[in-house]
């Protein structure tokens, strides 16, 4: 009976022998380690080896203590080489049997983090916009004096310097208006995705033969609804972000891959989308600074001395436009940004009223 009602419970659940074999584990622990009883009874679980053996040191001493113990946002690394963040209690039941309980942290974490860039990028837009005002009404009234006092030069040569300042307004006037990021309504129409990011190959394929750009795309991805001028310049300013990445540092094989997943019961913020079309744009770069990791998607943010530190804040304004967002997964070796757009039209979004669950499932 109670293994029965184990068996439905959506926590992980994991039965341990003194030995820390497995005994037994519920179908929510097999999907969570994508592993079957009858494969592991018996066995250690590797994910519980890493670490440096820390995790099954600390559950031995556990077991011979008879005390139990909860650990929160532990990374375990499984079979396939995937790592999660969970949190687990462990439970002596007798001094040979030892149940540890399971709960995935990822989605939760996810959320967290999606509703927090949301929420910037928001907080940006709104400063951004009254920076704008405050810069663009007195850019107005310069270049109109400057213009005016141009007609009443008694000296022809010294147009120069009202030129000058004109133009200075105009420069100005310009960024402010790129910080705005894009000012037209987005036109939906449905987009083949491959075409915009083989557009974006093609204009890079030009601009460097040093870097290879590699495809890996998944063609069984429906059409987006969505503007295709936009979400090109989107995935350019990213790609290209990383091409330069490459291009400013000694990068052996200097790789960018470019690659389309589909992603069904995706949540994006608090809301669950029935599919999500993914792109991704890695390199094997040598990552994102930390001190730059919170701040990548705000305006005049950069690491590269020429850089404006406008393209991905565009980028990310354009996706919001979209009701989509970029996530950034950076280390040495491996910089990630993925792309995330509903596919409206083919999945109606829903309010995620699940928020326990998993981010993807």
């Amino acid at each position: 009976m109670h293994q029965r009602l184990l068996e439905h419970l959506t926590t992980a659940v994991v039965l341990l022998d003194e030995q820390l074999r497995v005994r037994w584990l519920n179908p929510a622990a097999e999907a969570l380690m994508g592993l079957s009883l009858s494969r592991v009874e018996g066995a250690s679980l590797e994910c519980l080896e890493g670490e440096g053996g820390q995790i099954a040191a600390m559950l031995a001493d556990a077991l011979h203590r008879q005390h139990p113990y909860t650990q929160r946002e532990t990374q375990l690394a499984m079979a396939g080489g995937e790592r999660i963040t969970v949190d687990y209690t462990a439970t002596p039941l007798s001094k040979t049997e030892l149940l540890l309980e399971f709960e995935p942290r990822d989605r939760l974490m996810r959320i967290s983090r999606e509703e927090s860039l949301i929420a910037r990028q928001e907080m940006v837009k709104v400063l951004t916009r009254g920076l704008a005002h405050e810069v663009k009404n007195p850019l107005g009234g310069i270049r109109g004096a400057a213009q005016l006092l141009e007609r009443d030069l008694p000296d022809e040569s010294l147009t120069e310097f009202t030129r000058i300042i004109i133009e200075e307004a105009d420069r100005l006037r310009d960024l402010v208006d790129r910080m705005l990021g894009p000012n037209r309504p987005v036109e939906q129409q449905p987009i083949n995705v491959h075409e915009v990011v083989e557009r974006v190959r093609a204009l890079l394929q030009a601009e460097t033969d040093t870097i290879a750009l590699v495809r890996d795309y998944d063609p069984s991805l429906p059409a987006i609804m969505g503007d295709a001028d936009q979400l090109i310049q989107a995935v350019l300013n990213v790609t290209r972000n990383a091409v330069q990445a490459l291009k400013e540092n000694a990068t052996e094989q200097p790789t960018v891959t470019l690659r389309t997943r589909a992603r069904r019961q995706f949540t994006l913020g608090a809301e669950r989308h029935r599919l999500v079309c993914e792109v991704c744009v890695i390199d094997n770069g040598p990552g994102v600074p930390e001190t730059l990791a919170e701040s990548l998607f705000y305006p005049m943010i950069s690491g590269r001395a020429e850089g404006s530190g406008l393209g991905l804040s565009i980028a990310q304004s354009i996706l919001h436009q979209h009701q989509g967002l970029i996530e950034c997964d950076s280390r040495p070796g491996h910089t990630e940004f993925r792309l995330l757009i509903p596919l409206e039209g083919f999945s109606e979004p829903e309010h995620d009223r699940h928020a326990n669950g998993g981010t993807h499932e």
